[in-house]
């Protein structure tokens, strides 16, 4: 079972920028679509940003214009780039890979977190105003 490893989550005032990356050995290549995800306390999880094989984007309208997801396939690694922050954005985050029933970053949008079947362990972004 693959296990994906994230990094790059902390604290930050307003405004600024995080970087999250996440890497797991060959799981790139065995999923269509990868995404990521956060909790805030009291909520539910909720997908903010996918990437599909054909490099197409998706994003919540929460982060749009903020937040960019990309990822490297030598790498194995996926990113999440977290721009113009706010508190509203404090939350556990996670990356995670879509099963087969997800093959555009869209449709991981619709889906949320109904096909995923790989997770990070998740790592923490906490936004000071």
């Amino acid at each position: 079972q693959v296990q994906p490893v994230e990094s790059g989550g902390g604290s930050v005032q307003a405004g600024g920028s995080l970087r999250l990356s996440c890497a797991a050995s060959g799981w790139i290549y065995s999923h269509y679509c990868m995404g990521w995800f956060r909790q805030a306390p009291g909520k539910e999880r909720e997908v903010v940003a996918a990437i599909d094989s054909d490099g197409s984007t998706s994003y919540s309208d929460s982060v749009k214009g903020r937040f960019t997801i990309s990822q490297d396939n030598l790498k194995n690694t996926i990113y999440l780039q977290m721009n113009s922050l706010k508190s509203e954005d404090t939350a556990m985050y996670y990356c995670a890979a879509y099963g087969g029933q997800v093959a555009t970053a869209r449709e991981a949008l619709i889906d949320n977190d109904k096909y995923v079947d790989v997770w990070g362990q998740g790592t923490l972004v906490t936004v000071s105003s």
